[in-house]
């Protein structure tokens, strides 16, 4: 097992170079277009961000294995629609929503880690429950909800 500095380490990497893949794949998804290889690479660094979160030390449940095992949850229909249906009829529709979710928790999970590591984030928004960290997650969903309906309507263009 990994001390928790390394550990720390890896999943920060694993899971900064997942929103860079996710980026790409999202950006391709809202312009109607296919990134196999792209797509393969997100999908198993969503994957391994929210399962190395689990091995980090704890005493019982905490929010951040909650949002790790919805994100998880989240991955199986967008795994199921790319690689068991190959993208067919509404599946196509499921992972592109799905894809785009898996890329909001990540990013949720980055805004989340800003407003604890740094300094003039947490200036404005010494807490979670500051109005700052409530204004920025919520203009993040929003801005996901956007660009998922904008990947699922791609498509159908």
């Amino acid at each position: 097992m990994f001390d928790p500095t390394t550990l720390t380490g890896i999943h920060t990497d694993i899971s900064l170079f997942a929103i860079v893949a996710g980026i790409a794949v999202v950006a391709g998804l809202v312009r109607g277009l296919d990134r196999p290889t792209t797509a393969a690479t997100f999908l198993a660094l969503a994957f391994l961000t929210s399962a190395t979160g689990f091995l980090f030390p704890f005493n019982g449940v905490l929010p951040s294995h909650v949002v790790g095992a919805v994100a998880i949850l989240v991955l199986l229909p967008a795994i199921f629609a790319r690689y068991a249906v190959g993208l067919e009829g509404r599946w196509h529709a499921i992972y592109a929503a799905t894809a785009v979710a898996s890329l909001y928790f990540l990013v949720f999970v980055a805004v989340a880690q800003a407003f604890t590591k740094v300094p003039a984030l947490q200036a404005v928004a010494p807490s979670q429950g500051a109005p700052a960290f409530a204004v920025t997650q919520g203009l993040v969903l929003v801005a996901f909800i956007g660009l998922g309906v904008a990947a699922v309507r791609a498509r159908r263009a």
